[in-house]
């Protein structure tokens, strides 16, 4: 039986269409080592992502859309996802990835000090639209 008491509450995956699985899988196969994760397995319509290194966390899935349709972080729905991480200069080393492979840049990597004093993160939109954010809750 379930006892939330003993378990550590956690979201157990995330799942995202996309209208081009093949984009998208080599954008996020070099993306996700840096944000901690690792391939979990591949199939013909979708892909997934655990957290490297046997750690526990959120899975991530990517499937093939069955509408086409374009995304918008700014619509009803899935507004960003935030990838925590144990310092500054991976959030910069994120980013920075995040720009070579052409994403927009919509925040720049800084202390967001609206959210806490300690709250480095940057935010850019993967090739589908969608918001991603690297985060670290401590400065160096």
């Amino acid at each position: 039986m379930f006892d939330a008491r003993k378990e550590c509450l956690l979201i157990d995956h995330l799942g995202l269409g996309v209208p081009d699985l093949g984009a998208a899988k080599e954008y996020y196969d070099k993306m996700m080592p840096l944000l901690g994760y690792e391939p979990y397995f591949a199939k013909e319509r979708q892909f997934s992502y655990q957290r490297a290194q046997g750690k526990s966390g959120t899975y991530l899935f990517f499937y093939e859309a069955d509408e086409a349709g374009d995304f918008s972080h700014k619509r009803t729905g899935l507004q960003h996802i935030a990838f925590k991480l144990r310092s500054c200069g991976e959030v910069d080393a994120a980013h920075q990835l995040a720009t070579e492979l052409g994403s927009k840049t919509v925040r720049p990597p800084s202390v967001y000090s609206q959210y806490h004093a300690h709250y480095y993160a940057a935010f850019w939109l993967d090739p589908h639209g969608f918001l991603l954010e690297a985060v670290c809750h401590r400065t160096e």
